[in-house]
């Protein structure tokens, strides 16, 4: 599987980029999203029990418009 960079929040510092990747798998869609990991024990016991191979991540709006975009250039394709 590869990751192709769709893009990284336009207000981000060096460091600290949440950043949005489409990959290339051919049995579904998938995104790998880059962002701050979420430690508030409100979300966590908000959101619930999580496995252990799977995190929660918090990204800004503004990266999803990567998604956004993608999806409205490959719409465009069809």
């Amino acid at each position: 599987m590869r990751a192709r960079f769709l893009g990284k929040d336009p207000d981000s510092q060096v460091d600290n980029s949440p950043t949005l990747f489409a990959t290339d798998r051919t049995d579904r869609v998938t995104y790998i999203a880059q962002g701050w990991k979420v430690t508030d024990p409100q979300v966590l016991a908000d959101v619930g029990p999580v496995p252990d191979h799977e995190t929660l991540i918090e990204i800004p709006e503004d990266v999803l418009k990567f998604y956004a975009r993608r999806y409205a250039q490959e719409e465009g394709e069809h």
